[in-house]
């Protein structure tokens, strides 16, 4: 009887062990380290974020924040703080260090022209400024509301042109970042401003940074603009809405949502990404996600990497 007791407890126990085998599989075996390195590294897909994003956060604790967005898996960042010849306070030369140190690159900057002007001198300290981070975008990302009207955008883009080719000359790529506002129809109604862009920019000089939330609440696919100016548009800044609306053109920002939490494909977009002539990807949140920027951020992160580049 004792025998056949301990029989009955071996199978018990043989049991149970060839059912943790099945349910956790060959990893179940494998040491913690190789499963690590199993792990998806998403620093490997290049996503970046526009830091305008997280602009209370930089503004309070910059090293603090910068770690945190590498341990997320962001590798690319575009600036948005320049002013005396820094960067959120730094030295290029400092700035550049920090970032780097955490693994990540500074591909490129929002660095705005005003209306007014600027002068050649002050194109090339921009543009020096810039080379010495060794970014390869300084993007244009504004336009005053006084200023929205067909005579300013011509003179303006006529003084962009110039700023592009101050940039060129110090080896970075000069580029303007839309809103909505700029696919309104004409005075006359006939075109949207938007092409008096594409028409009246240097192709060689500026790229477009298309930004797929202001675009998509205008009425614009992505897409179609994509094939209608194939090349164009080397960086994306991917953000993404709650809401479907009809087109509109006023500022109103109020249902910006995480990267692949919104209606937007970007799946789609991103599939396009050889005819829009592509080359590096932000995520950007303008409402710093409505008091909570790093859990948003990093929920676009993990959509983008698990399920949109993917």
């Amino acid at each position: 009887m004792k025998d056949f007791q301990k029989r009955r407890d071996f199978l018990k126990i043989s049991a149970a062990g060839a059912l943790g085998v099945i349910a956790f599989g060959p990893m179940a075996c494998k040491p913690a380290a190789k499963q690590a390195a199993q792990a998806v590294d998403k620093k490997s897909f290049g996503v970046g974020l526009q830091l305008y994003t997280v602009r209370d956060e930089m503004a309070k604790d910059t090293p603090g924040t910068l770690k945190k967005l590498s341990d997320m898996g962001y590798k690319n960042l575009e600036m948005a703080n320049y002013a005396d010849g820094k960067f959120y306070g730094y030295a290029p030369a400092d700035f550049k260090k920090m970032v780097n140190d955490l693994g990540m690159e500074i591909i490129s900057s929002h660095t705005s022209v005003e209306a007014a002007g600027i002068t050649l001198d002050s194109a090339k300290k921009m543009a020096e400024d810039h080379a010495a981070l060794g970014v390869k975008y300084c993007v244009q990302p504004w336009i005053e509301e006084k200023d929205r009207n067909v005579e300013m955008y011509k003179k303006m883009i006529a003084d962009w042109n110039q700023v592009g080719a101050v940039m060129k000359d110090a080896g970075i790529q000069f580029g303007y970042h839309n809103h909505n506002f700029e696919f309104k129809p004409t005075e006359d109604g006939l075109i949207p401003y938007y092409d008096i862009f594409m028409k009246e920019m240097d192709a060689s000089l500026i790229t477009m940074e298309l930004d797929m939330y202001w675009a998509t609440k205008a009425g614009q696919d992505p897409v179609e603009m994509f094939n209608k100016y194939p090349g164009r548009f080397q960086l994306f800044h991917f953000k993404d809405m709650a809401q479907q609306s009809a087109p509109f053109y006023d500022v109103i920002k109020d249902d910006i949502t995480s990267v692949g939490a919104g209606l937007i494909d970007f799946k789609r977009i991103y599939a396009a990404r050889e005819t829009a002539g592509m080359k590096y990807l932000f995520v950007e949140d303008d409402n710093q996600g409505n008091g909570k920027p790093f859990e948003a951020v990093e929920i676009s992160v993990n959509n983008i990497t698990s399920k949109i580049l993917v």
